[in-house]
């Protein structure tokens, strides 16, 4: 369960370029003590953010467009166009760096490469698919990874950040919906909304590459929630949803 107050303090400092806590308890009409104990007990303030000699708080990854900082835990980052304009094997390269920068394991015995190759191969082919939409100076990146401490960690295979979407993409080389893959494409929802803050909604994907011509919702074991599913070749329909461009 997200508390709200603690994402409303971390929002505030990583929408900021360095906040005092007298200002963040002023602007959320929060008892100045309180907002101390979130800001020196808060696991995201903890890993997330630091305070200058001056007592000003930061983030080290931007709520704003585009988000700095968040290439420092990504194996791949850029814009669309820039993802779009680089080839495919400089890609992969750039990919495989940034993965050993950030601490990926890159063990490719049960073909992590060929995964790679193929999560890049679905989303080059999305974006002619969303022509009609202007997606050049969206954010794109690969392997997000988390992890500064047992605190906070939050993974992702693909995450792409429209003005309004984190479309929040988990990768299968599957042709079956199974049910432990459904609940981990929605498993760190929560953890990215409060890294993204409140102007956007986290839409978390499941997609199966070795599936065609499928797109459903699927129930999320143990709640009320539905999740996409979706093939590769389908994945344009995930978007579409929200975007509403076919209509």
């Amino acid at each position: 369960m997200t508390d709200i107050l603690e994402r409303d303090i971390y929002a505030l400092i990583c929408g900021s370029d360095g906040i005092k806590a007298r200002e963040i308890a002023r602007r959320l009409h929060a008892d100045r003590g309180v907002v101390n104990r979130y800001l020196y007990g808060s696991p995201y303030i903890h890993d997330l953010c630091y305070h200058d000699e001056d007592y000003r708080w930061h983030g080290y990854i931007r709520q704003a467009r585009p988000h700095r900082g968040l290439e420092d835990y990504s194996g791949y980052y850029a814009s669309v166009r820039e993802f779009l304009e680089t080839g495919e094997e400089e890609w992969f390269e750039q990919l495989r760096e940034g993965c050993r920068r950030i601490g990926r394991n890159l063990n490719d015995t049960r073909g992590l490469f060929h995964s790679f190759r193929d999560t890049g191969m679905v989303m080059r082919a999305l974006f002619p698919d969303l022509w009609q939409v202007e997606y050049d100076d969206w954010e794109i990146l690969f392997e997000l990874r988390i992890k500064k401490s047992r605190y906070i960690r939050i993974y992702a295979d693909v995450l792409v950040i429209t003005e309004d979407y984190v479309f929040s993409l988990e990768f299968k080389m599957n042709d079956q919906i199974e049910e432990e893959q459904v609940s981990q494409a929605a498993k760190y929802s929560s953890y990215l909304e409060v890294l993204f803050g409140p102007d956007y909604e986290v839409i978390p994907v499941l997609v199966l590459t070795r599936a065609s011509d499928l797109y459903r919702y699927v129930p999320l074991e143990g709640t009320t929630a539905e999740i996409q599913v979706c093939s590769g070749d389908m994945l344009f329909n995930a978007f579409d949803a929200y975007l509403e461009f076919l209509r």
